[in-house]
């Protein structure tokens, strides 16, 4: 099965074709330029360098947020947009199980971040097996770097870009604290492809109306007007 996978929660972009357990071919893109100017032409690269059609690709998997409200809306308009023209099915995965699994293999608790601003974090808490599997410990959150020092018991492992923005806060002086290289803290559409094959395997297809950004908050938009209405 040949999936095209694409992943615009954060900054750092990111387009791969997969056929089975193999890569085809990964982009990664973490430059000035906006989801919305580079994406579709990723797309087009990708699909050229790998010598296929869109008609050719069997499923496509999406990264569902949390993550950067824009970015999300485009990779999930994109998405609806091609599958709807070459007929083909969709997996959503939430952003964080994606980034999880850079580290699927530790034994370790894992725990995602994500910069959601404002002082704010994007997390959820997993537990590897040390054989590929992690099992989601809490719902995806939205909360202070405080708070989640308090919820961490034991050794953890951080990763993403919200890891490297609060170390410090985190408490990067603690033993049983660690946090993942540079090259370990990005959303890879590689790895969202592969997540998505486990989706397909078990025919957990999202249809057309469930294909919608995971926010764990409400837009900037929605809270200045409804700030308004209180006013």
């Amino acid at each position: 099965m040949k999936i095209l996978a694409l992943e615009t929660s954060t900054k750092v972009g990111s387009v791969a074709i997969t056929e089975g357990e193999h890569l085809i071919a990964e982009y990664i893109l973490n430059v000035i330029s906006t989801h919305s100017e580079r994406l579709l032409p990723s797309i087009d690269q990708i699909l050229k360098d790998s010598k296929l059609s869109i008609r050719e690709i069997d499923g496509f998997a999406i990264s569902l947020g949390p993550g950067s409200f824009t970015g999300l809306r485009i990779g999930i308009s994109t998405v609806k947009g091609l599958a709807f023209a070459a007929g083909k099915r969709v997996a959503g995965i939430p952003t964080l199980d994606v980034l999880a699994h850079n580290l699927a293999y530790t034994h370790c608790m894992v725990c995602p971040i994500i910069d959601a601003r404002k002082g704010e974090i994007y997390t959820a808490l997993y537990k590897g097996n040390g054989r590929g599997t992690l099992k989601k410990l809490t719902s995806d959150l939205v909360l202070k770097p405080d708070d989640l020092l308090e919820m961490v018991k034991g050794p953890v492992i951080f990763l993403g870009d919200g890891a490297e923005v609060y170390q410090d806060k985190l408490g990067s002086d603690k033993d049983d604290h660690f946090f993942a290289p540079v090259y370990l803290c990005q959303t890879r559409a590689s790895v969202l492809a592969k997540l998505g094959l486990e989706k397909f395997k078990r025919e957990e297809i999202l249809k057309e109306d469930e294909i919608r950004p995971l926010y764990c908050r409400a837009p900037e938009a929605e809270i200045v007007m409804e700030g308004k209405r209180i006013l």
